[in-house]
């Protein structure tokens, strides 16, 4: 998420709005966005139904109970354009997202 705060400018550039959507309930990301200094980006909540926007696009980790690390760009039209999982411990390569959005 502090690629995602580091990058803004560049993503308003190119005319999108990125957001962060984890399980975790509004009053935690609200604290972790603080420790992690993040002011500018959208972090929205999928605890409740728990885990029912992760669900829809099919990474809703039933087992463990939260989602898949995941990039997904989704366009005007609410489809999915560009969608990535990664590894649970690897960071989401937003530079990847960025050459996207710019068509490289």
């Amino acid at each position: 998420m502090k690629s995602l705060e580091k990058n803004l400018i560049k993503f308003e550039s190119l005319n999108t709005m990125p957001v962060g959507v984890s399980v975790d309930t509004t009053p935690s990301k609200k604290a972790w966005a603080e420790s992690l200094d993040i002011k500018r980006i959208r972090l929205l909540s999928d605890f409740w139904p728990h885990g029912e926007v992760a669900k829809l696009y099919g990474i809703f980790r039933e087992k463990n109970g939260f989602s898949e690390r995941a990039n997904i760009i989704v366009d005007e039209d609410q489809r999915i354009a560009f969608m990535k999982v990664y590894e649970i411990r690897q960071l989401p390569d937003v530079q990847e997202i960025i050459d996207f959005l710019s068509g490289k």
